[in-house]
């Protein structure tokens, strides 16, 4: 997710590999990346989605997923990447639809990707598929450690890092179970 601009556009390029496919999500497609993938011979969908709306992206992955079955690909990896941050002021001063917008995007949509993505993928398992299946959450040094007027995107983050925790807890006691990570990069300057 977030894969048009900045450090989710980095790593998708990094991914521009024979015999990968990338899905990217993000609010825009990213035409250098679609060229990108072209002369590298990768095959690349780009989403046009925003991810405050991650029900609607987790249905379209689940979708995309259930229609490619178990044999289509050797692993499988979800990066949640895409954040927001809205305007940097104290809680009381801050937009109510900002917040939730915050929330959504940071920690509603990787919640329901990952769902589905644990759920089409432990079906490809059920049917004998044995490749390695990861889920890789960005989140945040904020995740861990409070800011002032930060509150939205320290609490997704921070919510990123728990159900991470969490979902790898329930992974671990299951056969095949897929590997779950919350990395916090550093800090990142992108536009």
């Amino acid at each position: 997710t977030g894969a048009s601009r900045g450090m989710g556009l980095a790593m998708a390029q990094q991914l521009l590999k024979s015999g990968n496919t990338l899905i990217c999500i993000a609010r825009s497609a990213n035409p250098d990346l679609a060229l990108e993938a072209k002369a590298a011979g990768v095959t690349l969908e780009q989403w046009q989605q925003d991810l405050s709306q991650g029900e609607q992206a987790a249905h379209q992955l689940q979708a995309w997923l259930n229609a490619q079955g178990p044999q289509a690909f050797a692993s499988a990896t979800l990066i949640n990447n895409a954040g927001a941050i809205p305007r940097i002021a104290p809680l009381s001063a801050s937009d109510a639809a900002d917040l939730a917008n915050a929330l959504r995007v940071g920690l509603e949509a990787p919640l329901a990707l990952t769902s589905v993505f644990l759920r089409a993928t432990g079906r490809w398992v059920q049917q004998g598929w044995s490749g390695p299946r990861k889920v890789l959450n960005i989140s945040s040094g904020l995740g861990r450690r409070a800011m002032a007027s930060q509150a939205a995107y320290c609490t997704a983050k921070a919510g990123m890092d728990q159900f991470s925790q969490c979902v790898a807890l329930e992974e671990a006691q299951q056969p095949h179970g897929a590997r779950i990570v919350s990395l916090a990069p550093g800090v990142i300057d992108t536009d």
